[in-house]
């Protein structure tokens, strides 16, 4: 059986990230890819120029028309933008989601800069989406802001950071290494009382726009499959980095190009 898989996130009409992302990361997964918007953003590879936000309860009556006619197998959570959204996100998982893996990618700024979270909505998601989550995905910056705290320069303190997530009530926490000043690009799983390794070297290339919405919807789309979070996480990482190493065969912006999601077809 295809597995269904739900986005909830916002729109990057360039196609690198956001929901476009997800739809052709969960077609290039072997499943069927659905889509709840919560922001319509104007962005291309180079940056983000503006914001239009779809009301908290649009976002709800989105989800619940999906669960109230379609099997969801899986739930991937990028782009909220306001603790208001944030907040009819866990309300209708709550209502309708029971025992659907939801996957947390605490989208809080974009690869050029521009802010994708309100200050008040890391309080929300923290209280709110984080204890729904069967695994969070956050990168370094995004690991500190919502702990608090400086971000993570070594794996010690990255180390020390997945936990003190953990406690914030995901069953796992996914903290993503990319921003170490280093060749390497390791990341660190803390799921089932004990932390795990993955390496990675790092990519010489521009082109890692969606890396992030990518890396979290083919996680989401394993967790559909069946797979425990350390399969899906290994599966997943597989598949970005060589998204990453096929890139170049894209020609798309004069900035961050998005990776090749279906370099395994093309």
């Amino acid at each position: 059986m295809i597995a269904n898989i739900l986005s909830i996130a916002g729109s990057d009409p360039s196609g690198g990230a956001g929901i476009q992302a997800d739809l052709k990361t969960f077609a290039a997964r072997g499943t069927y890819g659905m889509a709840v918007i919560t922001a319509l953003t104007a962005q291309n590879t180079q940056g983000v120029s503006g914001v239009h936000l779809v009301p908290a309860s649009f976002v709800a009556d989105q989800i619940r028309a999906v669960f109230a006619d379609i099997r969801v197998d899986a739930v991937k959570i990028g782009m909220i933008a306001t603790a208001e959204i944030a907040e009819a996100v866990a309300d209708a998982l709550t209502k309708h989601g029971e025992g659907v893996p939801v996957v947390v990618d605490p989208v809080m700024v974009a690869k050029g800069g521009a802010s994708l979270l309100a200050a008040d909505a890391v309080e929300a998601l923290n209280r709110r989406l984080l204890p729904l989550a069967t695994l969070i995905t956050p990168n370094l910056p995004e690991a500190a802001a919502l702990l608090g705290e400086a971000e993570a320069g070594d794996r010690d303190t990255m180390a020390h950071q997945a936990e003190r997530l953990l406690a914030l009530g995901p069953r796992a926490v996914l903290i993503k290494g990319g921003h170490l000043p280093s060749n390497e690009s390791p990341d660190v799983l803390a799921a089932s009382g004990r932390l795990t390794w993955l390496e990675g070297r790092r990519s010489a290339t521009r082109n890692t726009h969606g890396t992030g919405c990518t890396l979290s919807s083919a996680i989401a789309a394993e967790l559909g499959k069946g797979l425990d979070p350390l399969q899906a996480v290994t599966e997943a990482k597989g598949y970005i980095a060589a998204a990453i190493a096929r890139a170049e065969e894209l020609s798309v912006g004069a900035g961050h190009g998005p990776v090749h999601h279906f370099h395994q077809w093309w």
